[in-house]
């Protein structure tokens, strides 16, 4: 792979990092097989350098500049380059330049990796040229000021994550709203496959257009689009989605690319076009699924998944993610008794599953065996009964309902007195397996 490293001659964090990866790559302690480097230095700024690539033999252009901020605070950055609206600041007006989202993934979780004390490692969102070139680039930037710009540990770290920079498989993005510095987009690519390309800002996403969107998704390469929903307001948010539907692409939240962990992006439409048929609308919610080729949907008791939320809420949903699985939810139910899992482990799922849920019940509740059944056994305080003892509606109520006595006048009314007894069985054909 050939790649160029270009910088500017009148800029001093280009000149650090350039200066700082002459020195590892003579040490031969950097070299990767297959890669090949230019190293070119432009006499003006790099903004500018529009058709750059039209004299140069390289895969991938990778440029080294600083960054400025009217809030200058030690920062190491990348981005792509383009313009959503004007072009004060080089290129063309609405045009983008192709990205190159996995290797901008690779050095930015790099940056984070090597950078220095004190500096912080982020996206910033697409702005400014040089927007007119054909080959995937990227800006890797040390902010904010001369100090940083000429600091000898940031243009180290900077040179270093440029050249450890090993992309891997990822899921291009493009995303919508937040401020310059990409925070949400950085949060869900340093802990996730999720590598962003495009990235406007909340102030350009209302000027957006469909055409727009589209130059964005063809120019990363993007499979799906994240919003930054708090970003914006509900008119501007309404409008976006409809645009990344009308562009073919799937709008993800940022949980559902985490939750994703390393399963390949096809075996995930595959998952998501089931969960879709199985539950429109619903909510997918996959757990240490690495791979499913086939997934299948594996039914549960309604009445054992049920229990088994009531018994445990949070701390069963928690306990899924240790079992490769899928589940679906809705507003009104946390967990469907259908989950989605690959056919080769279908039977192994559906046990683990029956297992945990029992387990679940067994430990937060009080239970029976009678054959294949499961007796859950509740007992809570019944209103009507404490009326009748002359309990006032009200905290002593409340003392009861915890198991407290309380006095009425010279009366003790202890819980024993206020309680109804509740029985359910739940059928679990060989229930002596999952105990």
């Amino acid at each position: 792979m050939k790649i160029a490293l270009v910088s500017s001659a009148t800029d001093p964090a280009g000149r650090n990092i350039h200066r700082h990866i002459h020195a590892l790559l003579e040490t031969g302690t950097y070299t990767r097989p297959g890669r090949e480097y230019q190293h070119i230095v432009v006499d003006g700024r790099l903004i500018f350098e529009d058709g750059i690539d039209r004299n140069l033999d390289a895969d991938l252009i990778i440029f080294l500049s600083r960054h400025a901020s009217v809030n200058p605070v030690p920062v190491l950055t990348v981005h792509v380059t383009g313009n959503f609206s004007g072009a004060e600041l080089g290129g063309v007006k609405g045009s983008l330049a192709p990205a190159a989202p996995a290797w901008m993934h690779a050095v930015l979780r790099n940056l984070e990796l090597y950078r220095p004390p004190g500096y912080g490692a982020m996206y910033e969102v697409t702005h400014h040229g040089p927007t007119e070139i054909s080959t995937p680039s990227f800006f890797v930037e040390i902010g904010s000021t001369d100090h940083e710009w000429t600091d000898e540990g940031a243009g180290a770290s900077v040179a270093r994550s440029v050249l450890m920079a090993e992309p891997s498989s990822t899921i291009p993005l493009i995303g919508f709203g937040g401020t310059h510095y990409a925070k949400r987009e950085t949060e869900i690519a340093l802990k996730s496959q999720g590598a962003f390309g495009h990235i406007a800002h909340t102030r350009e996403v209302p000027g957006l257009t469909p055409a727009m969107v589209l130059q964005m998704a063809g120019k990363t390469g993007a499979v799906a689009a994240y919003i930054d929903r708090n970003a914006l307001d509900g008119k501007t948010l309404a409008g976006i989605e409809k645009m990344v539907e009308s562009a073919g692409i799937p709008c993800l939240r940022g949980q559902e690319i985490t939750d994703l962990g390393s399963l390949p992006w096809t075996d995930y439409l595959r998952i998501r076009d089931l969960a879709q048929s199985e539950v429109p609308g619903g909510s997918l919610h996959i757990h240490s699924v690495d791979r499913m080729e086939k997934p299948v949907v594996v039914c549960i008791n309604p009445d054992l998944i049920s229990a088994a939320f009531n018994a445990g809420g949070s701390q069963f949903v928690a306990a899924l993610e240790k079992i490769p699985l899928a589940h679906l939810s809705t507003p009104s139910r946390p967990v469907i008794p259908r989950v989605i899992a690959d056919e080769s482990k279908a039977e192994e799922i559906l046990y683990d599953l029956i297992t945990l849920c029992v387990s679940n019940i067994t430990v937060n509740e009080e239970t029976a065996f009678e054959e294949d059944q499961l007796i859950i056994r509740k007992k809570k305080m019944d209103p009507r009964k404490a009326r009748e003892l002359g309990v006032p509606a009200g905290p002593l109520f409340g003392l009861l309902m915890r198991g407290e006595t309380v006095q009425v006048g010279e009366r003790e009314i202890t819980p024993d007195m206020v309680q109804v007894s509740s029985r359910k069985a739940i059928h679990i054909p060989g229930l002596e397996r999952y105990t």
